[in-house]
């Protein structure tokens, strides 16, 4: 069994113009001051009300309450309209088949809802190729091991067995706690030097790198 568990936003695809958006549409919306884009980046892979908290820590209960479901609100309707804009990063798609193809078993981890994974697989013609989709819906934020634990659990493998592939430090914490073997990707939201020091045993920086580490770890 190989079982490589990939993060969504930052990892697959590159979420963050609708995520920088929607945000700033909630915190406006609850009459509050927008937080900077690049603080919204660094919490990509969050749990949306635990981004929230990070970004606002001041926040009433009340308050980030109504940021979080704002934000939910913002990004369906732009999902909705046909606005949202989650492009695969360059040779994602094909590396993704090809493991497939090589008998790897695939799986996400991410900090989305159910609903928003689903969407952006879909969108891609990327859903059958996954065993099993874990989300913020179902689990504690990351770095809680939580998601990774089900992910092992749902394809049947153990966690020397499993790789997990992140661009934050969050999923590189979360694979450290699960006993899981890390790779950092270079072309998300945190720099690499981060994602080291978090636990990723290497940061690659393109899909050929990525594919000869994940061979490398079998």
């Amino acid at each position: 069994m190989r079982l490589a568990v990939f993060d969504c936003d930052g990892t697959l695809v590159d979420g963050q113009a609708d995520v920088c958006w929607s945000m700033e549409r909630a915190f406006t919306r609850a009459g509050l001051t927008p937080p900077d884009p690049n603080a919204v980046r660094r919490m990509v892979g969050l749990s949306l009300g635990v981004a929230v908290r990070e970004l606002a820590p001041g926040l009433a209960d009340k308050q980030a309450r109504d940021v979080t479901e704002f934000y939910k609100s913002s990004f369906r309707a732009r999902r909705e309209e046909g606005l949202l804009d989650e492009p695969l990063y360059d040779g994602m798609a094909d590396l993704l088949h090809s493991l497939h193809a090589d008998g790897w078993s695939l799986a996400v981890a991410t900090g989305k809802s159910d609903r928003g994974l689903v969407a952006c697989l879909a969108g891609h013609n990327l859903t059958d190729l996954f065993v099993s989709l874990q989300t913020a819906d179902r689990h504690p934020s990351k770095p809680h091991p939580a998601m990774l634990e089900a992910a092992l659990f749902e394809a049947g493998a153990q966690p020397s067995e499993a790789v997990m592939i992140g661009d934050t430090s969050f999923d590189m914490h979360m694979g450290r706690a699960a006993g899981v073997r890390s790779l950092g990707v270079s072309w998300g939201y945190h720099p690499p030097q981060e994602l080291l020091e978090s636990g990723a045993e290497q940061v690659v920086d393109t899909m050929a790198e990525l594919r000869a580490a994940l061979d490398q770890a079998r």
